[in-house]
């Protein structure tokens, strides 16, 4: 039981020296690594079994004793686990988070196509075309407002820095 005990906990160590090489491993290398480290997490536990088995076949003074070293072995890995799939789980949403930066940077946001968009809702939900008229006559006129307010505030503020000066 010793020389599996002795193998199986210096494999636990190379796992951790592996997660650290996570943190810094490359977008490309940082699959290979996981795999790796998932392969030996696999590895542990079955090689954990067979210490759990060869701990019960101790003589009875030895007994709780290798029960205790193979139970904080299995804890051990267990934490490996969790942290290997906390270490995945925010490579997903970082990586995800990058795709949906990328798809909002590449859309292009048209307000004709966005006026179809509504037009076409409107039509589905069965306002009626006069309704629809009124609501594009109102833009048209709401956009003559908006420049018309923007040439008064450029007006006014004009007229406060030539009296401020």
């Amino acid at each position: 039981m010793e020389p599996l005990y002795q193998q199986t906990h210096k494999q636990v160590h190379e796992i951790q020296s592996h997660m650290g090489r996570l943190e810094t491993a490359d977008k490309q290398s940082v699959h290979l690594v996981e795999n790796e480290i998932q392969a030996s997490i696999d590895q542990i536990f079955s090689r954990l079994e067979r210490l759990e088995i060869l701990s019960s076949k101790e003589p009875p003074n030895k007994r709780q004793n290798a029960k205790l070293r193979v139970d904080q072995l299995k804890y051990d890995v267990q934490h490996l686990q969790t942290a290997l799939r906390n270490f995945q789980h925010r490579r997903y949403a970082r990586e995800q988070q990058e795709r949906q930066r990328e798809e909002l940077l590449s859309r292009t946001f048209t307000t004709n196509g966005t006026q179809k968009k509504i037009l076409d809702i409107a039509n589905m939900l069965g306002l009626s075309n006069t309704v629809m008229r009124l609501i594009e006559k109102r833009a048209f006129q709401d956009k003559y407002f908006m420049i018309g307010g923007m040439l008064l505030t450029c007006a006014v503020m004009f007229l406060v820095v030539q009296y401020l000066t």
